[in-house]
């Protein structure tokens, strides 16, 4: 799968995502993107999830109008120390059939 981290998540987070494609805001230079076009950009360039630690882009955003799943990780913190745990369900999701819009992802 062809995979995007958000600006908000470390990218060491990469490292433990090897059997997939995983590219950084950064690396795509889209750091500062807002998330509506953020989510148009992830769709023109055949993305197949976002994986980001940011809350709120699943109420802010109209995830009828985008054929992207948005995986968001909900910990305490951004830290990859506390992230690492997550990365186990994330692995488990991106084999299945992800589904358009967001699904959060913790450790319940």
């Amino acid at each position: 799968m062809k995979l995007l981290l958000d600006e908000n998540l470390p990218k060491r987070l990469k490292s433990d995502l090897m059997n997939h494609e995983v590219y950084t805001s950064a690396e795509m230079n889209w750091a500062g993107v807002t998330n509506g076009k953020l989510l148009e950009l992830l769709v023109a360039n055949s993305f197949d999830a976002l994986l980001t630690f940011d809350k709120n882009l699943q109420y802010q955003q109209n995830f009828k109008r985008y054929s992207i799943s948005v995986l968001v990780l909900t910990a305490s913190d951004n830290r990859y120390q506390t992230l690492k745990p997550l990365m186990e369900k994330v692995k488990q999701l991106l084999v299945g059939n992800l589904s358009p819009g967001p699904i959060e992802v913790n450790l319940q």
